[in-house]
């Protein structure tokens, strides 16, 4: 009996702390990144299980943050993923002048709007980027090494890099986010993503990048 007693005292217990993460306010804190045009702004939460970038209003579809944020007419571009939105401004804006705005915006949207988010999301997805199921052996190994290395630094400076393809020894990967335009992108590419690849795979191998 005691036994049973402690185990339905543990499934409340997790049920209680699942409800209380589940009704939890959204904080944000804005982070700058190494592109000086975008501007990581993390949640304490996570937003949405993949990524999302847009560059205009009629590319966000039901994306209700999205619509909002491109009122702003010096955002370009957005992208979500994971628990972070990086936004990129156009060269006139200064960060100092907006950036709290921002801030404060996207806190009241997550935090008085349940569906902030589309659940049908993959209708932002880049037009040219496969599916990881259709992916060739040698993808799967490249995708897995980007996964292991590669990806978690990227995103923590609130951009990504996705393999769109492989021919031979040309590997083509796609600057999302805060990589896309940063000036410290072909530095990432040539002493971080093809060195290791060539390092791990084929000493051969170039890696050569697409923005969206």
């Amino acid at each position: 009996m005691k036994f049973l007693i402690d185990f339905i005292s543990a499934i409340l217990y997790f049920v209680c702390i699942f409800t209380k993460i589940k009704n939890m306010l959204y904080s944000i804190y804005a982070e700058s990144t190494p592109n000086p045009e975008v501007m990581k702004f993390v949640a304490n939460r996570p937003l949405t299980a993949n990524s999302i970038e847009v560059t205009s209003e009629d590319e966000a579809k039901d994306h209700l943050i999205i619509i909002e944020l491109f009122k702003f007419t010096y955002i370009k571009k957005i992208y979500i993923n994971n628990n972070f939105i990086s936004i990129t401004k156009n060269s006139e804006e200064k960060w100092e002048n907006i950036v709290m705005h921002i801030r404060n915006f996207i806190t009241d949207i997550l935090n008085n709007n349940k569906n902030f988010i589309s659940k049908n999301n993959d209708v932002v997805q880049h037009k040219n980027l496969k599916n990881n199921n259709s992916f060739s052996n040698s993808e799967k190994e490249i995708e897995k090494i980007l996964n292991e290395y590669i990806r978690p630094a990227v995103e923590g400076d609130g951009g990504e890099i996705a393999l769109k393809s492989v021919e031979g020894n040309i590997v083509t990967v796609i600057m999302k986010g805060a990589c896309s335009g940063c000036p410290s992108a072909s530095i990432t590419l040539k002493n971080g993503v093809e060195h290791l690849l060539q390092t791990k795979i084929n000493k051969d191998i170039k890696v050569v990048a697409e923005e969206i």
